[in-house]
């Protein structure tokens, strides 16, 4: 009797999904708090969309075959993902470790998985706003066709989200303050708007600089985005429906690795106390 109420007691009280709930709950909370971040956040796109859109036209003046219009949309995606997911996120593992908010998770039955993804919940759920609104905008307003391959498009999501959940709490690793975070995400924050064809279309660059920046960590995940859309990337002819999963199979396998190791580094060295 006196192991069964043993087992019993020690046996979890709450569920994955439980678990997730409560943490997105807590977080989502501290995130509407937070008006600077909140602001920012909701204003990036319309900023953005100007902004990246003068660059795209003197860049199509050199390259008169650059479609400005198809690669807006995925552009400003893209640059949306990395400063609402990744670097907001980082920011948020970061404050969360100084606060022990983390290390009290981890006496609880949350798993180390689940504390992580739970922390990110709002950001990725505002990101996905946000590229809705920006998808369907574009759509009425530039007149864009229709998505070739939507199933491809929402696959492209998940694994974007992935990489940068991954990179965040990796990154927040190397950051010792909040007010820190800036300057250690401004690496992968650079390389991923000038390196995987947000501000700067691969088919703009030279060969050589472009197939380097096709091996970036980020740049597969949002080609792919692009694929799903255009049924091409710019650099090919656009293919249908089936013809863009072949089109896609190099790209989704290279953002599968980029992520599996992203994780695979993240709890390699995230730090779930502050440094002394």
């Amino acid at each position: 009797m006196t192991t069964a109420r043993t087992t019993a007691s020690a046996a979890p009280t709450t569920t994955t999904a439980g678990r997730l709930r409560a943490l997105a709950r807590a977080e989502t909370t501290l995130l509407l708090r937070n008006r600077t971040a909140l602001l920012t956040a909701l204003a990036l796109p319309l900023l953005l969309t100007g902004a990246v859109r003068g660059l795209l036209e003197q860049q199509a003046a050199d390259h008169p075959g650059l479609d400005v219009d198809a690669a807006l949309v995925p552009g400003v995606s893209g640059i949306v993902l990395m400063f609402v997911v990744y670097y907001n996120l980082t920011a948020s593992y970061v404050a969360r470790r100084g606060e022990l908010v983390l290390k009290r998770l981890r006496t609880g039955e949350a798993r180390d998985p689940e504390i992580l993804v739970g922390t990110a919940v709002p950001s990725v759920l505002l990101a996905l706003l946000l590229c809705a609104v920006l998808g369907v905008g574009a759509a009425l307003l530039l007149d864009l066709p229709a998505p070739v391959n939507p199933p491809l498009m929402v696959l492209a999501l998940a694994l974007a989200l992935a990489l940068l959940i991954a990179l965040a709490a990796l990154s927040s690793a190397f950051t010792r303050t909040v007010e820190s975070a800036g300057v250690t995400t401004l690496p992968v924050l650079l390389l991923a708007q000038f390196g995987s064809g947000l501000l700067v279309p691969l088919d703009a660059m030279p060969e050589r600089l472009a197939d380097l920046c096709r091996a970036l960590p980020t740049t597969a995940a949002f080609q792919l985005l692009r694929l799903g859309w255009f049924g091409t990337t710019g650099s090919a002819p656009a293919t249908g429906f089936l013809g863009s999963w072949g089109a896609a199979a190099p790209q989704l396998g290279l953002a599968v690795l980029w992520a599996v190791l992203a994780w695979w580094a993240a709890r390699r060295w995230f730090r779930w106390e502050p440094r002394r």
